[in-house]
């Protein structure tokens, strides 16, 4: 019994037979004497993961692995970025958020190209049209300066005038023409201190009509005086007759237009009674009316026909209408020189 431990003891137990020795290397049991042997792997060693560092029990996190740090090229680690985030239109679509505009600057932009548009439109058009920007106004000035010699006369002075309402209390009147003067210049046509007062607006020509009215009892003359004027001095003109009150002085009443074997046969300056003078602004026109009795009798004190036609006037002309007659005629002669212009120029009276 006691021989069995000691050949126990000889066999090299299989446990420690390649336990490694002090130089680290093996030494092959039951062998004394023999050369140590390199220690070799039999099984494939796991390798680490690149970027992956081993985290032990209370290690720090690397700050190369930070979001904030710098890229360093090459350094083989991943990168990571960030896409635009996205929002949703009416249609549920996808849309960058920071390509959207604010309603504000959108509206803005369009509103300026809109605006530049329909300016750069307008002045193309109006360099296609020759136009200079005021052409309408000024145009139908001018335009209104010609038409003593391009519209025929029965427009101008029609045959028959109907004026409703025109006559004293509301009543109608009708007026008929008897004459018709030839187209002059100015020379004798106004008293002196008229022509005066007209002078620096000029005489192009002068265009005369005479009327009677039903009754054949009043006798009209209008007339319209074409000046050379520029819109500027005709509007002077009919300042200085309104703040002067030129249009009331008797010794500034226009001459009458007589025609023989006419009712108007015995109308001259004595015959005078009532009288209107429109210094026209919109074109280079004064139109001007005086009436007087058919029967040729003088009168003494004429009255200017803004004057007869008031309320509780008691002269003569007042009482016989004859301020309602010059005032009636002229606007009605004058309503006919803007329709022949064109709408541009006419105005209600």
């Amino acid at each position: 019994m006691p021989a069995a431990p000691r050949a126990a003891a000889a066999e090299p137990d299989a446990r420690t037979a390649h336990a490694p020795g002090a130089a680290g290397g093996l030494r092959q049991a039951g062998r004394p004497g023999a050369p140590e042997e390199t220690p070799s792997e039999t099984t494939r060693r796991l390798r680490p993961v690149p970027g992956e560092p081993v985290r032990g029990e209370g290690s720090r996190p690397d700050p190369a692995l930070s979001w904030s740090a710098p890229a360093v090229p090459g350094d083989g680690r991943p990168r990571v970025s960030f896409a635009r985030p996205e929002g949703y239109d009416g249609l549920a679509r996808p849309r960058p958020l920071g390509g959207r505009l604010r309603p504000q600057v959108l509206a803005a932009a369009v509103c300026l190209v809109l605006g530049v548009g329909l300016l750069t439109g307008a002045v193309t058009g109006s360099w296609l049209a020759g136009d200079s920007g005021d052409g309408g106004a000024g145009g139908a000035f001018a335009e209104a300066g010609d038409l003593w010699h391009s519209v025929p006369v029965d427009q101008l002075f029609p045959p028959t005038v109907s004026g409703q309402g025109a006559g004293p209390g509301g009543a109608d009147r009708t007026w008929t023409r008897v004459a018709v003067a030839p187209d002059a210049d100015c020379a004798a046509a106004f008293d002196r201190l008229l022509a005066k007062v007209l002078d620096p607006v000029g005489c192009r020509r002068l265009l005369r009509a005479t009327y009677t009215d039903a009754t054949r009892s009043h006798v009209t003359t209008v007339g319209m005086l074409f000046t050379k004027a520029d819109a500027a001095a005709m509007t002077s003109l009919a300042k200085r007759f309104e703040t002067e009150g030129l249009g009331s002085r008797d010794d500034l009443m226009p001459l009458p237009y007589a025609a023989e074997n006419t009712a108007a046969a015995g109308f001259g300056a004595r015959q005078r009674a009532s009288w209107t003078v429109s210094v026209l602004t919109d074109a280079p026109v004064v139109v001007y009316a005086v009436s007087g009795w058919a029967d040729a009798r003088t009168v003494d004190g004429p009255q200017p026909a803004g004057e007869a036609m008031e309320s509780g006037a008691t002269s003569a002309p007042a009482q016989a209408g004859l301020g309602h007659e010059a005032k009636g005629l002229a606007d009605r002669v004058e309503r006919a020189l803007r329709k022949n212009v064109g709408p541009a120029t006419e105005h209600p009276s």
